[in-house]
């Protein structure tokens, strides 16, 4: 059974949350802190982290950075759980390495499906490295170049060439721009393909990871074409 941590100090939303992950088959365990997370971490090893930003002691922030220094926790998703609804609250979380937020309050609904596709993604990624690979060419696109094997993207800025640590969200998003060039992308398409779960209208999710790759990415973010009302092309026009 897939077990998930919810780190949430509010114990009505925990228990909300763990509920409805038990009803839907997952094994899901509630932790009030950071700390006592931590130090049950290696034991309950969770598939899957929901993870409060603001709670007392350690706060959401430093666990994730904890969670991304470990050798055995670096890969696992980790959705934050927020209160804040600055955009640069939410940036910073996901430049920390953060797989997506929530903000509070949210349907439940939309909580699973999230959920969900974190889940799938890491499976997929799973048997990916498990499975020999196939060899394939590096994408291009003018300066940036994208490397699926070796996960490594390069830009060439002032005529040297520079390697932005992108979170593994703003890399899926790259790449799979990469392989639309010239194409308008919707967010329905990009929510799909990316994130494996269907758009809602209220979610900042692709405009935020679009952001941090742009300032990433330097000059060439400004290939990152905003199609208004539809969503985003990687393009030269």
């Amino acid at each position: 059974m897939t077990r998930i941590a919810v780190v949430e100090d509010d114990e009505s939303i925990q228990k909300l949350i763990t509920y409805a992950l038990t009803a839907n088959g997952y094994e899901a365990r509630g932790f009030s802190d950071g700390q006592t997370f931590l130090d049950d971490a290696e034991k309950f090893e969770p598939a899957l982290v929901l993870l409060d930003v603001m709670m007392p002691g350690i706060d959401g922030i430093q666990v994730l950075r904890c969670l991304r220094r470990s050798a055995k926790f670096a890969e696992i998703p980790v959705m934050m759980l927020t209160a804040k609804s600055a955009e640069a609250d939410k940036v910073s979380t996901l430049d920390l390495g953060a797989d997506d937020y929530m903000t509070k309050p949210f349907g439940v609904m939309e909580m699973l499906s999230r959920v969900k596709a974190l889940l799938r993604r890491a499976k997929m990624g799973g048997v990916q490295e498990a499975t020999e690979q196939v060899i394939r060419p590096a994408l291009r696109f003018h300066e940036i170049t994208l490397d699926e094997a070796k996960h490594r993207v390069s830009v060439q800025e002032g005529g040297e060439e520079i390697h932005p640590e992108l979170t593994l969200k703003e890399f899926e998003l790259l790449d799979y721009m990469m392989h639309n060039q010239e194409l308008v992308l919707t967010r329905d398409q990009i929510m799909g393909q990316v994130w494996n779960y269907d758009y809602e209208g209220e979610s900042r999710t692709i405009d935020m990871h679009v952001k941090t790759l742009r300032q990433k990415l330097g000059e060439a973010g400004q290939y990152i074409k905003t199609v208004r009302g539809v969503g985003y092309r990687l393009s030269a026009d």
